[in-house]
């Protein structure tokens, strides 16, 4: 049945390990894989039906700007445009979104909004569908439509929700693994997670661009594959016996060669941030998403932590917490 209004609520995401092993150019020739968790900060969005009767614009869009137009082909926020094209939906319609962080933070937010549109409108058109199916719309979206030079784990990470391990199979197809933890074994993962924000917000097309060029001429290969490895040692170090100065290890050595990935990675501010950081106690870290600013986690154990937030007075920490589900209908009448 067709509703009149549908709000959703998509989780962002941390990733862990083994981020670009999922951009096309890699994972179509060597596989890849990525280990990420859901994180208890949302992207919601709220479509509902718009009276034309009432309002003149066949469509009203509310986001970090509005828009009030009459075509599909006339909005300017591409993933609304793309995803109502792909939906081929062009009835009257009110859409927002509000997140609870800000965009091109490094942690998904983009394909958050993504799969959270379109769960939204598959919903409100009566339509229910799998989160494995919005995932894959989402980077037909993104990718295919839209050719971000981006990896495929942000959307499903908040699709499905949850702490993963996601293969990219040489073939496209996609398998998520669930570590099944127990909730005791969530929580001393995250007693042991100590994050912050850097304040810099940067698209991650903006860096991923070249290491994306650099990853389609084989640059990058043999980096590649160092990452992925440390995926594999991380999922080992989440489902056997967690130990975070194994996950610090890893992340430092992950964080290490990710940062010559690009140029654009890192910056004298962040190595300064991460430096400090280490030295006050911090095992290892890294930037989370594709770099240049966003979010910096570090793995920290709990009798170090208040003198690596001493340590690191200009920046602010962000209290995030595990996050089980992926999108979810949270309003629908």
């Amino acid at each position: 049945m067709a509703l009149d209004l549908v709000v959703t609520r998509t989780p962002l995401r941390l990733s862990f390990a083994g981020g670009g092993t999922d951009l096309e150019e890699f994972y179509r020739k060597d596989g890849g894989q990525v280990i990420s968790t859901a994180i208890n900060q949302f992207v919601y969005v709220t479509v509902k039906r718009h009276n034309k009767n009432l309002n003149p614009e066949t469509f009203r869009l509310n986001y970090f700007d509005s828009e009030h137009v009459d075509s599909v082909d006339e909005i300017k926020n591409h993933i609304i445009r793309e995803v109502l094209r792909f939906l081929d939906f062009d009835d009257p319609l009110y859409i927002s979104t509000v997140a609870d962080v800000p965009a091109n933070s490094g942690l998904g937010s983009s394909s958050a909004f993504a799969v959270g549109l379109l769960n939204a409108i598959h919903l409100f058109k009566g339509e229910k569908v799998s989160v494995a199916q919005l995932a894959e719309e989402a980077c037909e979206i993104e990718i295919g439509r839209l050719n971000n030079p981006i990896g495929k784990q942000d959307q499903y990470a908040t699709a499905f929700g949850g702490l993963n391990r996601i293969v990219f199979r040489e073939d496209g197809a996609v398998l998520m693994e669930p570590m099944r933890l127990t909730a005791k074994k969530v929580e001393e993962i995250f007693s042991n997670i100590l994050i912050f924000s850097t304040k810099i917000n940067r698209a991650a097309s903006t860096v991923l661009y070249q290491q994306s060029q650099e990853t389609k001429s084989g640059i990058n290969f043999d980096r590649l594959r160092q990452i992925r490895d440390h995926c594999s040692q991380a999922t080992d170090n989440f489902r056997n016996n967690f130990d975070p100065y194994v996950l610090g290890k890893i992340l430092a050595e992950t964080w290490a060669v990710k940062r010559t990935l690009s140029s654009q990675i890192s910056n004298s501010d962040i190595d300064g941030w991460y430096d400090a950081a280490r030295q006050a106690g911090a095992i290892g870290g890294k930037i989370c998403g594709a770099g240049g600013g966003g979010y910096l986690m570090f793995i920290v154990p709990p009798g170090k932590q208040e003198s690596v937030k001493a340590a690191l007075p200009g920046l602010v920490e962000a209290p995030f917490k595990y996050e089980p589900l992926g999108t979810q209908l949270v309003v629908a009448r």
